[in-house]
């Protein structure tokens, strides 16, 4: 996946806001809540995300994949693609996809309320 595809499905997202910082890099909000980052290398793209406790232990030790730097030294869940094989993007788009979802479901109720997210839209009885 290159930052150009990065940056098209990360914004194609619902309630999502972008951002250059931190060196150049691409950096992806929900609600202001960071989801995921391309950036910090030129020469292979890198992307961190979020993942759950289980997505974390799978990919952590898997080729190409590591613990986020910075992020992951504070204890938190988050992972880095940072070179190849890693993910396919198809399984890196699902990776981000469930990132905005965890960082989502963060927002305070009312926070995604106002940005439409995670509304149960099941029909009433």
């Amino acid at each position: 996946m290159t930052y150009d595809e990065f940056n098209a499905f990360c914004g194609a997202l619902p309630a999502t806001s972008y951002v250059v910082q931190w060196g150049g890099s691409h950096v992806w909000k929900v609600g202001g809540k960071l989801f995921a980052v391309g950036g910090w290398d030129d020469d292979e793209p890198r992307f961190t995300f979020k993942v759950s406790e289980l997505s974390y232990e799978i990919l952590k030790d898997m080729p190409g994949l590591r613990p986020a730097p910075y992020l992951a030294s504070r204890g938190m869940k988050w992972i880095q693609h940072y070179d190849k094989p890693g993910l396919s993007d198809d399984d890196l788009r699902d990776y981000l996809r469930q990132s905005h979802k965890i960082v989502s479901l963060g927002l305070s109720k009312k926070k995604q309320r106002e940005l439409g997210l995670n509304q149960d839209k099941s029909p009433s009885a």
